[in-house]
């Protein structure tokens, strides 16, 4: 991850809580705490945050208008191996042949890779994963009509009835702002539009919600916990939001690693 990523992350999580704890930092962008002192103090320097005893602090908000999720280009730089291994759970489950959706997101996103060797007929209103697919794969991709959501790097369409109204899936596979009692949470109301018109094309709806996902945000009700097949989340995820899942009746999959990849209960 490049500096000015880390920073932007960083002035992120600070706006989002005010006061943030050094540790958690640490721990959602994968840095080296030599690295993140670094940011820190350079951040401290400009004025953009405020150093208090094992945390950082908010000094002031921005005046500009701000989406109520974040952006792609943040999204992407926190928990990134935690969301590679749920990504490649996620493939797993795909049959060659099979009709797929994939939401815009940055977990979705890291299905690319895995993705690659694959014979899929893909729906997907994220541009990364069609602009990757198309180029390097043997995937079939389908993108519905729309505007490109440039925050998100998502294809929004305005009309109901547009391109994917007639195309059925097995399974689609979303990334969520959080995952409550509510089911899947989003922030903005032009994503969860977007997203529940997909979800109406697919059999089995696949959440990929890293264990960050379990903490309340977003206002924007998606899905119910009931509309939910499946779940894959990592190995950190908290007690309480797995047992609120298995009380609904969604199978888990914990992705791992690489060496041992899934534990299903």
């Amino acid at each position: 991850m490049h500096e000015r990523e880390r920073w932007q992350a960083i002035l992120e999580q600070v706006r989002q809580r005010a006061v943030m704890p050094v540790r958690d930092l640490a721990g959602l962008l994968d840095a080296s705490p030599a690295t993140l002192r670094r940011d820190l103090t350079k951040l401290a320097e400009m004025g953009l945050l405020r150093r208090v005893h094992g945390a950082v602090e908010a000094v002031s908000q921005d005046d500009r208008p701000q989406l109520a999720t974040r952006s792609f280009d943040v999204s992407r730089t926190l928990n990134g191996a935690r969301k590679r291994v749920i990504a490649r759970a996620a493939v797993d489950l795909c049959r060659d042949g099979e009709s797929i959706i994939i939401n815009g997101g940055t977990t979705t996103g890291q299905m690319i890779e895995f993705l690659r060797p694959r014979r899929l007929h893909i729906l997907t209103n994220s541009f990364p994963v069609a602009e990757a697919l198309v180029h390097d794969s043997e995937n079939r991709i389908v993108l519905p009509g729309g505007e490109i959501y440039r925050e998100q790097n998502v294809i929004v369409s305005p009309f109901d009835d547009d391109s994917i109204q007639h195309y059925t899936a097995s399974k689609m596979f979303m990334s969520a702002l959080s995952i409550g009692p509510l089911g899947v949470i989003e922030g903005d109301p032009l994503l969860a539009r977007a997203e529940a018109k997909l979800l109406k094309r697919a059999a089995d709806l696949i959440v990929l919600a890293d264990s960050s996902k379990f903490e309340p945000r977003g206002n924007m009700a998606v899905a119910p916990l009931s509309r939910i097949h499946t779940l894959i989340t990592d190995d950190a995820a908290p007690a309480s939001g797995l047992a609120m899942l298995r009380d609904a009746g969604v199978r888990v999959i914990i992705a791992q690693d690489e060496e041992a990849m899934i534990h299903a209960a």
